[in-house]
């Protein structure tokens, strides 16, 4: 069972979204986001818009990362998540291995089985079905697990894997075996069931997922209506998305508020 009455940390994190912006609005929005007081920024994984004008600015993830890892001092950076299709799982890892360096130990290795079709039409990856490429994460897991441990120098520590995807049989079966934190999808009663059913898949790989895997949300709303319930729900790691070029942090804001009253 999830420990409900655990130390973690309250977590507040914010995906900035690489869309509609130029690169010099995202420079300020990731300034303006560790100024705030977040303890995490995060990007996404896609090469193009997901919302808002299909063919509007973007950017590619893991090159920001790098810049990101430079810009910043104190926040922990990341994928929202990676996608495991577009890039080979040893070369994920080595990338993954230099960017914990070039920023003194804060990156969050966030990884997913990949959904945005366009991504794989216009770039040339096998799309598959969603099986396939479930099966896919679960054979590059262990070889990023295993690619990390070979680096040359070391990772600065154990680089946390964040997994996201709520699949109740497989996804959350790989995220019982290899993850650190998992991100979930929904509300606080599917975060509450996948919870357990997460737990169980702990319980049958030899895993104290309850203790080790910290349960991570998205948020849309206001801290006073959401918070307290999905806190109750075991989750700690509370994300707000928001998009440019505007990158408008004024939620951001209230949720970093509500995590300074509770500490």
């Amino acid at each position: 069972m999830t420990d409900l009455t655990s130390p973690r940390p309250i977590r507040i994190g914010v995906q900035l979204q690489p869309q509609h912006a130029d690169y010099r609005e995202m420079r300020d929005a990731v300034r303006r986001a560790e100024d705030a007081g977040v303890d995490v920024i995060f990007n996404w994984d896609h090469f193009f818009p997901l919302t808002g004008d299909p063919d509007g600015e973007h950017y590619e993830c893991w090159t920001m990362l790098g810049a990101w890892a430079e810009q910043t001092e104190r926040v922990q950076i990341g994928a929202l998540v990676t996608c495991n299709s577009y890039r080979n799982p040893d070369l994920l890892a080595d990338m993954a291995r230099t960017v914990d360096h070039i920023s003194d130990g804060r990156l969050i290795l966030g990884i997913g089985a990949g959904w945005f079709a366009r991504d794989y039409e216009q770039f040339g990856y096998e799309f598959g079905t969603a099986g396939s490429r479930i099966a896919e994460l679960g054979e590059a897991l262990p070889r990023i697990k295993a690619r990390l441990a070979a680096g040359n120098p070391a990772p600065t520590r154990e680089i946390p894997v964040l997994v996201g995807g709520g699949g109740e049989k497989k996804t959350l079966r790989l995220v019982a075996e290899y993850a650190d934190v998992w991100h979930s999808f929904g509300d606080v009663d599917t975060l509450t069931r996948k919870s357990a059913i997460l737990d169980e898949h702990g319980e049958a790989v030899g895993r104290d997922t309850g203790r080790l895997v910290e349960r991570s949300v998205g948020v849309g709303a206001p801290p006073e209506e959401v918070g307290q319930k999905l806190l109750d729900a075991g989750a700690t790691l509370f994300t707000i998305g928001t998009s440019g070029p505007d990158y408008d942090l004024s939620l951001v804001e209230q949720w970093v508020r509500w995590r300074d009253e509770r500490r």
